[in-house]
């Protein structure tokens, strides 16, 4: 049963950041438009891709999880 409540408490954290980020996103602004994220637009044609934004997320949730599950 605790493997259960650490898995609740992990995937409610994980909620209250994903709200906190659609709410108060637009206070990082810097958030999509790193360098290495590409945006190609051609008449009404739009193409956006965040490559480093993806990378600078996927690392700092790999070292978050890291640092949950060493304890």
């Amino acid at each position: 049963m605790q493997d259960l409540g650490r898995l609740l408490l992990l995937l409610g954290t994980l909620l209250l950041l994903a709200g906190w980020a659609l709410m108060y996103g637009k206070s990082l602004p810097w958030l999509g438009k790193l360098p290495g994220d590409f945006l190609i637009r051609k008449g009404n044609f739009t193409f956006y891709f965040p490559l480093m934004t993806a990378i600078v997320l996927s690392l700092v949730l790999t070292l978050l999880m890291y640092l949950l599950r060493k304890r």
